[in-house]
């Protein structure tokens, strides 16, 4: 906060595309869509237009007893997508082979709409607390996170998070929840891959020792008396705790996991949504839009399913939680017996937050849009292996549109730069004097271009990472 003081700032006054300017003309490409938010670019003519006619009706009403027609229309096409292979009509569950029970069971057909990605968190964290209380699962309902783990800034959001630099100042405000490995490969202690191969893909060598860690902590939670009420992940890839991804089959071997000891699987999916992680090669759940949620590449389909950051492509806070019939029932009842989930939002269902919502979907299924991110993808996968050159580059981490290179002091040892060394934010600061804007986590720079982002601003991009990473920290290449 201090470096922020004693430096002007870059003040954003307009964007178009994955072009932002600042207050002195100077043009950036927005590398982080704008902290992963903004999906098709600034200042995208349908999204425009579909804010300018919900402004000629009504910008906001209550959702307190009352309901409107853009977020109605928004949940019905939030139950379509997270369902690929849905099968009900209007709430009302067709007769399917009894072997399919299950799947029906965990149709996402009921949304609560919120603010942020931190407050669809805390939704489905006292939805899952007070639905495991109440149907006898659990006595006094515990939750299960990764380390590493990062689920927004709100005392319960921060209570499932592990990240000391980030939370340990708060633990007198929180309730305790556990941690368990989480699968780093680049850093994992079982990984027995030499360092010489850090820079090939086949690096990870290993009997899943991290999928076992899970187990025995449900079946130790199990034993003494008091299941784990749920497990909450981001699916694919971790994004705060440094752009790291899961290897495949991990979600998926977790996800049994967490159903044999019968407790519910929370997906955030707050920054992998949308097609953020690619349209995936594996998993049946897809649809005309390609794979929109990074669960369903492993065709796990959770029990919440949590989103904020794109849903309105960018333009607007908004932010739904997806659950079950199952849980919804939970909190049915006559007016007497106060089963409600007493929990509301002043902003609730914005009418103008659901209609850029509804535009971006329709952004999101066009030929073109999946085109450009197929293109856009492979582009960044090819421009990034030219970074394996600079001993500074670790570790080069994608999924999808989403990337992470992880700077250390010498690639051979993997040896981490101290945090008060500020490399990682040296390097985006010189980014920023070669015109892109990015963050870093840590030491770890974030590469999350909107969809409209062109091959050349692709290129570009890395490029000035690449420059970067030269100027600040050396201009030695591997051997």
């Amino acid at each position: 906060m201090r470096d922020w003081l004693q430096r002007e700032p870059i003040v954003i006054v307009s964007g178009r595309g994955a072009v932002l300017r600042d207050a002195h003309g100077r043009e950036y490409l927005d590398a982080n869509s704008s902290i992963w938010t903004n999906l098709h670019g600034h200042r995208h003519p349908k999204l425009n237009a579909a804010l300018r006619r919900q402004l000629t009706k009504i910008a906001h009403s209550s959702a307190l007893g009352l309901a409107n027609e853009p977020a109605s229309l928004l949940a019905a096409e939030l139950v379509r997508v997270a369902n690929p292979e849905l099968y009900v009509s209007r709430f009302t569950f067709h007769d399917r082979p009894s072997g399919e029970a299950e799947d029906v069971k965990r149709n996402l057909v009921r949304v609560f709409f919120s603010d942020d990605g931190s407050t669809a968190l805390e939704v489905a964290l006292k939805l899952a607390y007070e639905f495991a209380r109440r149907t006898g699962r659990s006595r006094a309902p515990k939750f299960l996170a990764l380390d590493g783990a990062y689920h927004g800034d709100t005392v319960g959001a921060v209570s499932l998070g592990h990240i000391d630099l980030f939370h340990k100042a708060y633990a007198g405000l929180l309730f305790k929840s556990d941690k368990v490995m989480a699968p780093y490969c680049y850093r994992c202690p079982f990984n027995r891959a030499s360092p010489e191969r850090a820079d090939a893909r086949d690096y990870r060598q290993c009997n899943w020792e991290c999928v076992s860690k899970v187990e025995r902590k449900f079946a130790a939670q199990t034993k003494r008396g008091n299941a784990y009420a749920a497990m909450v992940v981001e699916p694919l890839i971790q994004g705060a705790a440094g752009m790291i991804p899961q290897p495949r089959g991990w979600l998926q071997r977790v996800a049994e996991i967490v159903r044999a000891h019968r407790a519910q699987l929370i997906a955030d999916e707050v920054m992998t949504g949308f097609g953020r992680t690619g349209a995936g090669d594996h998993g049946p759940r897809t649809t005309d839009h390609g794979t929109l949620f990074a669960c369903h590449q492993e065709g796990v389909q959770p029990d919440f399913l949590c989103l904020a950051k794109g849903l309105t492509g960018g333009t607007l806070p908004m932010a739904a939680t997806l659950t079950t019939e199952e849980v919804f029932g939970a909190f049915l009842g006559e007016y007497e017996e106060f089963k409600t989930f007493f929990h509301g939002h002043s902003f609730t269902g914005n009418q103008l937050g659901a209609a850029a919502a509804l535009a971006s979907f329709e952004i999101l299924r066009s030929p073109a849009s999946i085109l450009a991110r197929t293109r856009l993808e492979r582009v960044l996968r090819e421009e990034l292996k030219s970074l394996w050159a600079l001993p500074n580059v670790g570790d080069i981490r994608q999924v999808g549109l989403v990337a992470g290179v992880e700077l250390v002091k010498d690639w051979r040892t993997r040896e981490r730069f101290d945090l008060r060394e500020r490399a990682g934010l040296r390097v985006c600061e010189a980014m920023a004097k070669r015109g892109v804007l990015t963050r870093p986590i840590g030491s770890v720079v974030v590469l999350m271009p909107p969809y409209c982002t062109t091959s050349a601003q692709a290129r570009r991009m890395v490029n000035a990472l690449r420059e970067a990473v030269d100027e600040v920290l050396g201009r030695r290449a591997r051997r």
